[in-house]
């Protein structure tokens, strides 16, 4: 395979086939990541792209059942790629039911409802989307380019296209200043955007970044173990989804979790509760990462 690293996929894409048509991140501002700091966001040219994927059928065979579209946000490419890239991995892998890809709601609402509806037609079945926080003051100030309502139509509009959403948020990313806050808005806007899956990663204060700096001058202090812990309790304790697969696997996080939110909502409690008085172990440090 053809990649330009570093390369990014969600935990649950790890066995899919990574086809890389975007590099870096349309926004790339966001004050707490450094994951694209190294690419500026270009469309890769549509016939290196398409190549790729007969490269991919001739290594893989045609079994390949998922594929994850990579970098940052590919939804934001033209429909001019989109098009002829989903018709290809249709062609190539007969086998395929899922085509997923990282979005934001800026590049989301800049597609048009048929434009969306087309691309669900095409394959294009779950989109990863990271809110990170449903607190207005730290969607701001982390830089995330988008406010609640923005996220909110946005998801309204995948669901129209019969899209399913992967919602994600980050503790720890409002610092002790809007810890209560980030966690009670971040219940609302997953309720409000109503995911099939939602997840919650621990923000990780990387070298380099705005947040960095920030930690530097101490206008950001990061809360500490049971202060992140204590937001993801308020976040399970008021999230409202339909029902939503709830996973805390990822791997900068203190407690892995799995289980559905609200049907599971008092066995998880229960388990962070314990977690909490220090009767369940947690990750240590030296084994969390990004």
């Amino acid at each position: 395979m053809r990649y330009v690293q570093p390369l990014f996929r969600p935990p649950s894409e790890a066995q899919s086939y990574i086809l890389q048509a975007t590099l870096g991140c349309s926004n790339n501002h966001c004050t707490y990541c450094a994951m694209y700091a190294s690419k500026r966001y270009t469309v890769r040219p549509l016939q290196e792209v398409l190549e790729d994927v007969q490269l991919a059928r001739r290594q893989l065979g045609a079994g390949v059942t998922k594929v994850f579209v990579a970098d940052g946000d590919p939804l934001a490419m033209p429909m001019a790629h989109w098009e002829p890239i989903l018709e290809a991995l249709a062609a190539a892998f007969p086998r395929l039911r899922r085509v997923s890809t990282y979005a934001t709601a800026i590049n989301l609402l800049d597609k048009t409802p048929s434009e969306l509806a087309r691309l669900r037609e095409l394959g294009l079945s779950l989109l990863y989307i990271g809110p990170e926080s449903g607190d207005d003051p730290t969607l701001r100030r982390i830089a995330k380019g988008a406010d609640h309502a923005q996220h909110v139509l946005a998801a309204q509009r995948a669901h129209a296209a019969q899209m399913r959403l992967s919602a994600i948020f980050l503790l720890g990313c409002a610092g002790l200043e809007r810890s209560a806050e980030h966690a009670l808005g971040s219940a609302r806007l997953a309720t409000a955007m109503d995911p099939a899956f939602v997840s919650a990663l621990t923000v990780t204060v990387v070298p380099g970044t705005p947040l960095h700096r920030l930690q530097e001058r101490g206008d950001f202090v990061l809360p500490d173990v049971l202060g992140l812990l204590g937001e993801l309790r308020s976040f399970v304790a008021h999230c409202e989804t339909t029902d939503a697969v709830f996973r805390t696997n990822h791997a900068s996080n203190y407690l892995p979790l799995a289980g559905r939110l609200p049907v599971d909502r008092d066995r998880i409690l229960a388990t962070l509760d314990s977690a909490i008085q220090g009767h369940i172990p947690l990750r240590p440090e030296w084994s969390r990462g990004l």
